[in-house]
């Protein structure tokens, strides 16, 4: 079994409580818009622990963060298929971009950031469960940042939580 943090959207700014959150988690991915320092405050936090990063760039990403996380990420976590991108849509109104990715790769996971809109829905059409955590940092127009904590055990996704950070 796999823990998973979840996290988006952030912009720059890493709130400590992250790091009490994602304790537990294996590996923690970020679904993109990390805006500057946040990818090595993450792997700061966790530095005396083996914790994954994975993470997509996002479209305030500058070059450095671009560099390292791709577009676009598709891999396996126990035994479910994870796309990852930031800009995604959800359930039906997907970009079409990323409807194009989703019939290719067809996952069973589909995260994704962007619109600063928690969202965890199910798509019978693709048989794919969307997660989009929000947005973790204080840029954006939503009111309460946001993150998700969730565990991969073998095909199953379960056990998952939204945490709320407090007020953007």
């Amino acid at each position: 079994m796999i823990r998973i943090g979840l996290i988006s959207d952030t912009h720059g700014f890493l709130d400590e409580k992250v790091f009490e959150h994602f304790s537990n988690c294996d590996e923690v991915w970020h679904a993109g818009d990390f805006g500057e320092r946040v990818a090595g405050m993450i792997r700061a936090g966790f530095q005396n622990r083996d914790t994954v990063l994975r993470g997509v760039s996002g479209n305030i990403d500058g070059q450095e963060i671009r560099s390292e996380f791709p577009q676009q990420l598709v891999f396996n976590c126990e035994e479910v298929n994870v796309m990852m991108r930031h800009i995604g849509g959800s359930p039906p109104r997907y970009n079409p971009e990323t409807k194009k990715e989703l019939l290719i790769h067809l996952p069973q996971l589909f995260i994704c950031g962007h619109s600063h809109i928690l969202k965890i829905m199910y798509d019978k059409n693709i048989h794919c469960l969307c997660m989009n955590p929000g947005a973790a940092g204080k840029q954006g127009w939503h009111k309460v940042r946001t993150i998700l904590r969730f565990d991969i055990d073998k095909k199953d996704i379960k056990n998952c939580e939204v945490i709320e950070l407090g007020k953007r």
